[in-house]
């Protein structure tokens, strides 16, 4: 299997960085930005907050379970592999094509379905920097709407003109939040010093309640607030040394991220009770009470949320131009039609796979509001979202255990115990991924649904894989069949 532009290998082999037709713009520093981008979600402070005074030792077991273990999975296999499409591509040459093809589908419904929320968090964060009188706009449906459309057709002009561009919109979103986190870390010791604040114990550990709801806290805290390293290995092929780089930049942002979520969380914690946190804006709640009665509140605190805001909107478009180079690789492998593998004259991004991802998130953004409230629809996306993830990386993680020997992606001893736990947590999520931890309208219809749209989306992609190989097959048949008649 190999196509135009690029050397990918057929299942069972390696290959050097892929495709010499894409721009190579991600440098070393580049991808230090996206790697701590990716991996800190402001969402999930929010679900770390439920669990309270049991935060730190949750945090605490899901870095040393799952956390490192990632790192240390997707550093060896970036090693091995380092193509265009990252965990795609590993997946299919550890399983084969059909098993690659449904990591890349799941991958990419994450994405849709994870983007779908954007116009919630946007209405959310406007809410709170424009003040109360302003907090109609979190949930009117022609703002949300507004919001939403905007925002994507960004997205998809960010994704057409590259990451000459894309880039400096991650590194800037990327710094904007470690700085408002940091703003956030150091409140609670002013408060504190001022008197306001009676006492604060960062690093207070105490041990999480056995019950169904501190295990769907945990999982949301591992799998959820910690995965998306790899995901910065889907432009493998658009960086500049992916070998080298790319291990070097997960060292460096590993406790960078381990001390913003501790840390942020505990600050969380300072000034908002587990019951009272607002799952989608849990920092701009945190930074409106925490500033509450300070003479700078009014400046500072809109401008933080502002800032935060980029986190977001920069995640969001590192997510959506990676995901736009799943279906252009796919294609590339004959798993998908060549109609997505379509390259801008100019800044080479695939500009058909843009423009499907761009109607499709559309769609779904606009479908999901249809008889939920606000917070049960950012709930019922963060859950599928995050689930579809989690089925990919369930492949990620099996990697290292259950790979073809052929494909020499099998490891020694310390992987495997890796990836054993960051499976076996990875799985734990998606169990639980249809228990919610906020109440809901019909807790049945709930799961019912979010059950249904997991099978059914990879049900999909069963038959999308038979059809496209089908035809493949089929094209190749009649390619032969001429070349026979004119040799004769």
């Amino acid at each position: 299997m190999s196509t135009a532009g690029r050397d990918v290998p057929a299942a069972g082999t390696l290959a050097p960085a892929a495709s010499p037709e894409l721009r190579k713009h991600l440098g070393f520093v580049d991808l230090i930005f996206a790697c701590v981008l990716m991996v800190v979600i402001p969402d999930f402070f929010g679900t770390a907050v439920k669990a309270g005074s049991a935060s730190v030792c949750l945090w605490l077991l899901a870095l040393t379970f799952f956390f490192v273990p990632q790192a240390l999975v997707v550093s060896h296999l970036n090693k091995r592999l380092p193509l265009e499409g990252g965990l795609y591509e590993w997946a299919r040459v550890a399983f084969g094509d059909f098993i690659g093809f449904v990591v890349a589908w799941n991958l990419w419904l994450y994405v849709v379905v994870y983007t779908a929320s954007i116009g919630l968090v946007t209405t959310n964060y406007l809410a709170y920097v424009l003040g109360s009188e302003y907090a109609w706009i979190a949930t009117n449906r022609p703002a949300l709407i507004a919001a939403t459309v905007g925002i994507i057709a960004g997205l998809m002009l960010v994704a057409h003109v590259g990451l000459r561009i894309g880039k400096w919109v991650t590194n800037a979103g990327s710094a904007l939040t470690v700085l408002t986190i940091a703003v956030l870390i150091a409140l609670p010791f002013v408060r504190h010093a001022q008197g306001t604040l009676a006492e604060y114990h960062p690093l207070k550990l105490a041990l999480p309640t056995l019950s169904l709801f501190s295990f769907s806290v945990f999982s949301k805290m591992t799998f959820g607030a910690l995965c998306g390293l790899e995901f910065t290995a889907i432009f493998a092929g658009e960086s500049r040394n992916p070998v080298r780089h790319f291990p070097r930049a997960i060292l460096l942002s590993v406790p960078l991220v381990a001390s913003l979520y501790i840390f942020g969380t505990s600050a969380i914690l300072a000034f908002v009770s587990p019951d009272s946190v607002d799952l989608i804006g849990p920092i701009p709640q945190a930074l409106q009470a925490g500033f509450a009665g300070m003479s700078t509140a009014r400046i500072i605190v809109p401008a933080a949320i502002l800032l935060l805001l980029t986190n977001y909107l920069a995640s969001f478009s590192f997510n959506f131009a990676a995901n736009t180079r799943l279906p252009m690789v796919a294609g590339w492998d004959h798993l998908l039609p060549a109609w997505f593998t379509r390259l801008h004259p100019k800044y080479r991004t695939p500009v058909n796979s843009i423009l499907f991802l761009g109607i499709i998130t559309l769609v779904a953004s606009l479908a999901v509001l249809i008889g939920v409230r606000e917070l049960e629809a950012f709930e019922m996306l963060q859950i599928w979202g995050f689930a579809f993830y989690g089925i990919a990386y369930l492949a990620m993680f099996a990697i290292p255990l259950f790979a073809k020997r052929e494909s020499k992606l099998r490891s020694g001893i310390v992987l495997r115990v890796a990836a054993t736990c960051g499976f076996a947590l990875t799985l734990l999520f998606v169990v639980l991924s249809i228990f919610p931890i906020v109440d809901v309208v019909n807790p049945v219809r709930y799961v019912v649904k979010t059950i249904a749209v997991l099978l059914g989306a990879n049900c999909v992609a069963l038959a999308l894989f038979i059809q496209q190989r089908r035809h493949y097959v089929k094209n190749s048949f009649r390619v032969l069949s001429r070349l026979c008649r004119f040799t004769r």
